[in-house]
């Protein structure tokens, strides 16, 4: 009666689960009375205590481009070519790689890591690692670069109110973060610099910036000149009067213009420094970034991302600075993600609403906060509601226990694959593959791809329990296959738990 009862319970979840895969209401599941309980079960204490098993991101690569190309009892046909949307153009573009068949260069600003990281970050990491595992999907080679900002106005405010040294307290927050980004299943970047350990490229480029006439130097403080580049606000859409000093910059009467920041700031007492031709200091905020890059990508690469507060100041410096080192500095590609509400209002510590993801994975299984994540497109604006990530938790589980299900019956049972699959089967596969590619090439489109496996689920629970469905021809074959599509959807998203049995968010309740 049990069994009976979870399978019935399966089938009304899936009947409803597209409607709760495309609606942002707050519409109770029909199968609430056990979700409510199984969601708890995706809420596990002690989270941290599990280490987190993920490939490393020249796995995964090879491991998406073999899944691409496969095709899973359905014809194979060629990856569509991905359209992502240009913060500089405004409008959506074909990617083309800078070199063709070569490594695809891509870099996003990470964190300044003084306090625990919030889910605006969560939303920022988590799509550009979708885009990331994306690329490798699309067989490019990809080389991606997310700095740390360890040295910072907060930071050094921060580490001053605790008595702790400033580096410490960013080598601290940045453990914290990377902890944060390995169970929310972020690949790890190709390579994750500090500021702290590249002053000398950062002082370099400052020089050329000065000796091609677009700084300028007072008492120590080296200035960019934003009159002197002329393009000033092409990204930001911004006109030169209209644009202010920047958000971490006090206005500073010493400079020509308003909208001039600073590329080096003099020693103060207390705080880092470090030698330089103008005295002894530390970097501006925005310069670390153009230096960064270029030194790892070079001054012209693919991708340049981050969060859309970034566009003004930190993009439109960033460009300001990098073209005047370097005439022929571009990137091609300036992608950005939306903010994150909390119950409607914009998300900040000055309203009470600041919401760290250890506060969030406390009580949820990280992947369920991935999954709301996903849930919307990432250009958009995202509300956070405990009802939302109810939601999401729910989809979570049901998926989970559906392939758990699948995998199951494999197992016990012995599979004939001489034949075909039926071409009800195949036609569904190749449903889920056409439309996960459409939609992850249309500029990433998520909660599209998320809302296609819906069928394929409500297929397998049919093919696993009920009576018409254990006598479909070519059964188990028909599971396999589709779970072995479902799980290369679910590892492109990033949602694939390196097993079901091991998952911690099922392991208290098999």
């Amino acid at each position: 009666m049990a069994a009976a009862a979870a399978a019935a319970a399966a089938r009304r979840a899936a009947s409803v689960l597209p409607l709760v895969l495309s609606s942002p209401s707050r519409a109770l599941l029909p199968h609430r009375r056990q979700a409510l309980t199984l969601t708890r079960l995706l809420r596990p204490h002690g989270l941290y205590s599990h280490s987190a098993r993920l490939l490393s991101p020249a796995a995964f690569c090879a491991v998406a481009a073999s899944a691409a190309s496969a095709s899973n009892g359905a014809p194979a046909e060629r990856a569509r070519e991905l359209h992502l949307y240009n913060t500089k153009s405004r409008r959506k573009e074909l990617f083309q790689p800078r070199v063709p068949s070569g490594e695809v260069g891509m870099y996003v600003c990470g964190v300044t890591p003084y306090d625990d990281s919030h889910i605006g970050h969560a939303r920022a990491y988590v799509a550009f690692d979708v885009l990331y595992r994306y690329l490798c999907y699309l067989d490019h080679k990809v080389r991606y670069v997310r700095n740390f900002t360890d040295i910072d106005d907060k930071i050094i405010a921060r580490a001053n109110q605790l008595g702790e040294d400033p580096f410490s307290l960013s080598k601290r927050y940045s453990d914290d973060f990377l902890s944060d980004m390995a169970h929310l299943h972020c690949l790890p970047p190709s390579v994750e610099p500090r500021v702290s350990d590249h002053i000398d490229q950062i002082i370099n480029m400052i020089k050329q910036i000065i000796d091609n006439g677009c700084a300028y130097v007072v008492d120590g403080d080296v200035y960019f000149s934003v009159e002197a580049f002329p393009e000033y606000g092409e990204l930001s859409g911004r006109k030169l009067d209209d644009n202010r000093a920047g958000e971490r910059v006090a206005v500073d009467e010493r400079k020509k213009n308003p909208a001039d920041f600073a590329l080096w700031k003099a020693a103060k007492d207390g705080e880092p420094s470090w030698d330089s031709p103008w005295g002894p200091g530390r970097p501006g905020w925005h310069i670390e970034c153009s230096a960064m890059s270029a030194h790892y990508l070079g001054y012209s690469f693919d991708i340049h991302g981050g969060g859309e507060d970034l566009v003004f100041p930190h993009h439109e410096n960033e460009i300001a600075q990098s073209r005047a080192a370097c005439c022929d500095s571009s990137i091609n590609y300036w992608i950005h993600n939306g903010f994150v509400n909390v119950n409607s209002q914009k998300m900040s510590k000055s309203l009470g609403n600041f919401v760290t993801i250890r506060k969030v994975t406390g009580l949820y299984h990280p992947l369920a906060l991935r999954m709301f994540l996903l849930g919307t497109h990432y250009r958009s604006p995202i509300n956070y509601t405990i009802e939302q990530l109810n939601v999401a938790s729910d989809r979570l589980y049901y998926t989970y226990q559906t392939l758990r299900d699948c995998e199951e019956s494999c197992q016990q049972h012995q599979s004939n694959s001489g034949n075909p699959l039926p071409v009800n089967t195949t036609n569904c596969i190749q449903k889920l593959h056409d439309e996960f590619e459409a939609s992850m090439s249309d500029d990433l489109h998520t909660s599209v791809a998320l809302a296609a496996i819906s069928e394929p689920l409500k297929v397998m629970n049919d093919l696993l329990h009920t009576r018409k469905g254990k006598k479909q021809e070519k059964r188990l074959e028909s599971l396999s296959a589709m779970e072995e599509k479902i799980r290369m959807v679910l590892s492109v998203l990033g949602l694939l738990p390196s097993s079901y049995h091991e998952n911690p968010a099922l392991n208290c309740y098999f």
